[in-house]
């Protein structure tokens, strides 16, 4: 039975692996109706799902149009948050019932992207459901099918792997923990400034993905040198009043990101390894904020931070070894030229 509130669906149920599950068909149509993708909302840090690309879904819907087309079965989930939207008969035949006067039942686990633009298709899809994950199970699974999934975004999963590490995040990757920290603490400049992966916030400025960050600060830890005894939520301190340092010193760069690499992926790689070679050289100095801006402000303003200036042309792990390596050089003529002076 199909109508607007009730949808009813026959099928088996049995086990995928160690889970179990139902599988049926029904179209695409009734099945977009039923089901949602549970996005994450960057400005609250719920849910998990990366945001919809228009260019995939459009690229699917004129694919299976097409006569002799087919697709992997859909996957979904019954969460057992929503078990007032769905209910399972399991003898003598299997069927969904799924009550949509309530909401969506299903979550798209794998699918969102091919239910895109299919609302009131009447093509057939084979689907598969898993019965009552919870939301960190969903999540997980979610990271397990496209933990290498091309075109997914790495900053979502790192985003996702947070979420599911939780309060262990700092000791199992401290350089996760310091690249969200400098993204969610509010006297970091870059607070709300990294994508995550998910549903944009509106009006948000981005600069660089978590992803980006994320690789950068394991330069940032590996060059500083400091081993287990200096803990994360200390390293990230280093790290936000580092790029206090950084805004005080390079004012125009970091205000006019169209044009300068300051704060995209060549620079962010480049500057974090920089920052990792001060907390080294401190020594015993304290390190704050005006640390970091006695020691940038020698020779920082001295690079071409353009888009066509002096590292322009650098790209990947080599190309960020290169340009933190030519910041090192600059930092060394500076320090001739004053020593000339003296």
């Amino acid at each position: 039975m199909n109508n607007c509130t009730v949808l009813e669906i026959e099928g088996l149920v049995g086990f995928c692996g160690h889970r179990k599950v139902f599988t049926g068909f029904a179209s695409a149509g009734d099945l977009a109706r039923a089901s949602f993708a549970d996005v994450l909302d960057e400005s609250t840090g719920l849910g998990y799902q990366r945001r919809m690309s228009r260019e995939h879904s459009l690229e699917f819907k004129r694919y299976i149009q097409q006569p002799g087309t087919t697709s992997i079965p859909l996957t979904f989930n019954l969460r057992e948050s929503l078990a007032d939207r769905w209910s399972l008969e399991d003898r003598p035949k299997a069927r969904l019932r799924l009550e949509l006067s309530k909401g969506p039942a299903l979550t798209q686990v794998d699918g969102q992207h091919r239910l895109g633009f299919l609302q009131g298709s009447p093509i057939q899809f084979a689907f598969m459901a898993f019965l009552g994950l919870s939301e960190d199970q969903e999540m997980e699974v979610f990271r397990t099918i496209n933990g290498k999934a091309k075109g997914l975004s790495g900053s979502l999963l790192d985003f996702t792997e947070a979420k599911s590490l939780g309060s262990d995040l700092a000791k199992v990757d401290p350089a996760l923990f310091v690249a969200l920290g400098l993204n969610s603490d509010p006297s970091s400049p870059w607070r709300g400034h990294l994508d995550l992966g998910g549903a944009r916030t509106v009006g948000t400025k981005r600069i660089a993905s978590l992803r980006t960050m994320h690789q950068a600060t394991q330069r940032f830890i590996k060059e500083a040198k400091v081993g287990g005894s200096v803990t994360a939520e200390v390293m990230l301190g280093y790290a936000i009043a580092y790029w206090e340092a950084v805004v005080i010193t390079l004012p125009d760069q970091w205000k006019d990101q169209r044009h300068h690499l300051l704060t995209k992926g060549i620079g962010v790689y480049a500057m974090m390894s920089l920052a990792g070679y001060l907390v080294r050289e401190s020594l015993n100095e304290a390190i704050t904020v005006d640390y970091f801006v006695a020691k940038l402000s020698d020779f920082v303003d001295q690079i071409d931070w353009s888009t066509h200036g002096s590292l322009e042309g650098f790209g990947g792990a080599k190309g960020a070894d290169m340009a933190f390596k030519m910041i090192l050089k600059v930092r060394e003529d500076a320090f001739r030229r004053i020593s000339q002076y003296a």
